[in-house]
């Protein structure tokens, strides 16, 4: 039976029931984890990497920086105990609005009932007044517009968010007619008003000052920028970036949460290295029935540009089940089949009480995706949309993919040093995962010799199919052929130790001699 059966096909539905074969790569499609209070010991974050977690985000909407350091150097700890890589996200707060109930006493709000929202922060939250941390709402808003109060965002859990309607807009203050009853409780709840422009940066002080001391201490590979609304955010946070030490090579992903966002898709998405798509409050402000349209579309607009597309809120009902709906599970798979790179999880680890299982799952659930998607379709596709204008290094690069395929190849080894060509290579998603063997390249800055790769290595861990090994620093970037041949050696070493590559397997080679790269097609011996 052909291991890699297309949706299309004629499929055994017997096949259904077969067991699936572990594989050394579990999945291909990679898992971020957000670590939180459920999931910051150094024993949970080993069990969270052995299960597949591959990205560890830090959201800043809550904790402090010591409270998220120490979850750092746990997370340190368990890579190098578990022997494996994890990359650094950090999550900016962004131009969040909140309601501030200082007393923490849970508030129930009765639908039909009104309840007036002000910027007046001293004032106590009550059933019928809710003091909020922004100024300008009242300006923003005219009667009929639609205002969502939830905690822990939207998760569409109509007992934990409530739905309001503005009715008037007196001074500074904004009253509402609440839509369905509802208890919020605990100290904060996110404000979000529906389809409308609020006046604040989308980096915000906060956020700079978070980046400029937590960032900066401990080289993040990632910066999630937190509702980008135009291009010109995602240059403005590369500016701030670019004066921040290392952080110049910080990749900065955009994170779609409202129409705004969807408007400039397409700017955005040129200027981030990434893109986010953050389905609970895009949830709250497209209808329900036009989310999976905007999905389908951003993550087709996000693989043909070959930049990694994260797809979040996929299995809520986990952060309190040991199991997902079928909604969610068809929902996981439906994400792999559209391309996506990455499945983003926040609830389901941060206060989730399952954090381990819930990655083992969503991986368990990528891999079947991952044998039916149609890669023969998706390559075709991906090349005719790239045509004329594909650079030299894509040709090559498609053309490994390619010839991988043809010889059933069981892996595709890539030597970069920026680590462009692997992804390019991981663009045309291969049936095989793409190892990239980042080679270090030497660097001076006036001061002193370093190498550099580390970076790079770490960041190819959020794209799909695409697994970093770095090369030890003896063999430089711009070195000689021989030192290239014994690099391949320890490459193909690795992989035969840890078991993804075996005696008689055809494996592809991509690599730089001299200024052009070549792609080779090895049969090993025994």
């Amino acid at each position: 039976m052909n291991p890699h059966l297309n949706l299309e096909e004629n499929m055994r539905l017997a096949s259904v029931l077969e067991p699936s074969k572990p594989s050394f790569f579990p999945a291909r499609t990679k898992i971020v984890g957000t670590l939180g209070p459920k999931s910051r010991t150094v024993e949970i974050i080993s069990n969270c990497l052995k299960a597949g977690m591959s990205v560890a985000q830090f959201d800043f909407s809550w904790g402090d920086a010591e409270y998220h350091q120490e979850t750092l150097e746990n997370l340190k700890a368990a890579v190098k105990s578990t022997k494996k890589l994890c990359a650094v996200m950090l999550d900016t707060v962004g131009p969040e609005l909140q309601v501030i109930n200082k007393t923490e006493h849970p508030i129930s709000l009765l639908e039909d009932s009104f309840v007036v929202l002000t910027p007046d922060q001293d004032k106590e939250a009550t059933s019928s007044l809710l003091p909020i941390n922004f100024t300008g709402l009242s300006s923003a808003v005219k009667t009929g517009d639609t205002i969502f109060i939830g905690q822990y965002l939207f998760t569409g859990s109509e007992t934990t968010s409530v739905w309001l309607e503005v009715t008037e807009v007196n001074g500074e203050d904004v009253v509402c007619l609440v839509r369905n009853s509802a208890t919020l409780s605990g100290a904060l709840y996110t404000l979000h008003v529906s389809q409308i422009h609020i006046d604040l940066p989308t980096l915000t002080d906060k956020d700079k000052e978070v980046i400029s001391t937590w960032g900066v201490r401990n080289n993040i590979d990632i910066l999630s920028l937190s509702c980008t609304r135009h291009a010109e955010d995602v240059r403005h946070a590369r500016e701030f970036l670019s004066k921040l030490g290392d952080l110049y090579q910080t990749q900065i992903f955009a994170k779609i949460e409202n129409v705004e966002g969807l408007t400039h898709f397409d700017e955005i998405l040129e200027e981030a290295d990434g893109i986010i798509l953050s389905r609970g409050n895009l949830g709250v402000d497209l209808p329900p029935e036009k989310v999976f349209m905007f999905q389908k579309t951003a993550v087709y607009k996000c693989n043909m540009a070959g930049k990694p597309v994260v797809v979040t809120r996929v299995v809520d009902s986990m952060t309190e089940n040991l199991r997902p709906t079928r909604a969610e599970a068809t929902d996981v798979a439906n994400a792999v089949l559209d391309g996506s790179d990455a499945i983003l999880l926040g609830a389901e680890t941060l206060r989730g009480l399952y954090p381990v299982e819930t990655i083992t799952t969503v991986g368990k659930i990528c891999a079947e995706a991952e044998k039916v998607f149609n890669y023969d379709l998706y390559y075709k596709r991906t090349v005719k949309h790239a045509g004329d204008a594909m650079s030299h290094l894509e040709s090559i690069a498609s053309t490994a993919a390619r010839a991988a395929v043809k010889v059933k190849a069981s892996v595709i080894l890539c030597f970069t040093s920026t680590g462009r060509a692997a992804r390019l290579i991981a663009k045309y998603k291969p049936i095989m995962p793409v190892i990239s063997v980042v080679i270090p390249r030497l660097k001076n800055n006036q001061l002193r010799w370093t190498f550099t790769g580390a970076f790079e290595a770490r960041q190819s861990l959020i794209v799909r199919g695409l697994f970093p090994m770095l090369a030890d620093s003896r063999h430089q970037a711009d070195s000689t052929n021989s030192t290239n041949e014994s690099i391949l050696k320890v490459a193909l070493d690795h992989g035969k130790a840890a078991g993804f590559i075996k005696p008689h397997d055809r494996v592809v080679v991509c690599q730089k001699l001299g200024d052009s790269y070549v792609v080779k097609i090895l049969e090993l011996e025994d």
